[in-house]
């Protein structure tokens, strides 16, 4: 394929349904529809209502897309669709829909791992990555520090992930404890603004000199905040100062071992992404950091660091430009891929034959 094709990116992989239109490393649209406040009274992602949201969302937002970048069907040239990692029914959706697309418009389907999405929507705001770049991805279910070269090209190295919970996995379950309302990422930020970050002394899990210097665990941080929010079960709880606190320990060790991690191996970028990248104190403590080691920060403007189209498009696009191979029309999903390639195209399970 020639520069200059416009590639669709389908993202349906929990709770956003979301559409983008990239050329050229460009953003042309996107559209985001969330079925947030349908999860909210449950506290939490419930898998059926969001599959069931995709399914009301998907031509709304590739519609909104289209009309806000100015195109319409025709000028599409390419589908990218996320095959996982996600909620199973999710994804169907996604890429059912994905493919019904690609096939009528007879244009070519590419499949993209989510989180190499997420690594991706920095380049729709900042430009191509450097090549080497560390990236830390920071989101509800996943924290990892990765050592990426040619996104598209290269294989994805993990330096180090999470053991347990993931960081926005933790500020969801202590925001519960807290008596926050879901999603707690945001309600944990908005909470810590009138708060003392150093009013508890939360502990900064896996930072020891004996400990694996990428490793994360969130589970025992999240532990000690609802031990010390059930030692005010008796008087009023300083729902500030425990945000505040929380936020710093989460951010203290996020930004500590990507810091680390970018000086250990010779590392001049850092980029920081997923949806607790829109945290406030993550991001500026983040930048004091690589300010102070001279590491050039990037992170994506915040609407770009929740789910979204956008991100996947901006994959596919990188993949039609370096001339990657389509995935075959009867791709599956797999909701638990690991991330080892921007592409991933899986193969659906073959049903085992009965004996006569």
């Amino acid at each position: 394929m020639a520069n200059g094709r416009i590639v669709l990116g389908i993202e349906s992989s929990c709770d956003e349904t979301g559409a983008g239109l990239v050329r050229d490393g460009r953003l042309l649209g996107h559209a985001v529809a969330s079925s947030m406040d349908e999860h909210a009274r449950f506290g939490g992602v419930v898998p059926e209502i969001a599959a069931r949201a995709h399914v009301h969302s998907f031509n709304p937002v590739v519609r909104q897309a289209l009309e806000q970048a100015g195109l319409g069907m025709a000028d599409i040239d390419a589908v990218a669709v996320t095959t996982g990692p996600g909620l199973s029914g999710a994804l169907q959706v996604g890429v059912a829909g994905a493919k019904g697309l690609a096939y009528s418009l007879g244009v070519p389907l590419y499949g993209v791992h989510h989180l190499a999405g997420h690594v991706a929507a920095d380049t729709l705001e900042h430009g191509p990555l450097p090549n080497p770049c560390m990236v830390l991805i920071v989101s509800g279910g996943h924290t990892s520090l990765l050592l990426v070269r040619d996104l598209v090209r290269d294989p994805i190295v993990h330096l180090g992930d999470t053991l347990d919970d993931a960081a926005g996995e933790c500020f969801d379950k202590v925001a519960r404890v807290f008596g926050l309302p879901y999603p707690g990422g945001p309600a944990i930020d908005r909470a810590a603004r009138e708060g003392d970050p150093r009013a508890v002394p939360f502990p900064r899990p896996l930072t020891g000199p004996r400990d694996d210097p990428y490793a994360f665990s969130f589970s025992g941080l999240k532990t000690a905040a609802a031990r010390w929010a059930e030692h005010h079960r008796e008087q009023t709880l300083p729902v500030a100062d425990g945000a505040a606190s929380l936020q710093e320990a989460v951010a203290d060790v996020l930004t500590r071992k990507a810091v680390a991690a970018c000086r250990d191996h010779g590392v001049a970028t850092l980029v920081v992404v997923g949806g607790v990248a829109a945290n406030s104190r993550v991001r500026s403590l983040a930048e004091e950091r690589c300010a102070a080691a001279g590491i050039t920060l990037r992170v994506p403007p915040l609407r770009l660091c929740t789910d979204n189209g956008a991100m996947i498009a901006a994959v596919g696009d990188l993949l039609v430009r370096a001339d990657a191979a389509p995935a075959p029309l009867d791709v599956s999903i797999d909701p638990s891929a690991p991330l080892e390639y921007a592409a991933l195209h899986p193969k659906a399970a073959v049903p085992a034959t009965r004996a006569a």
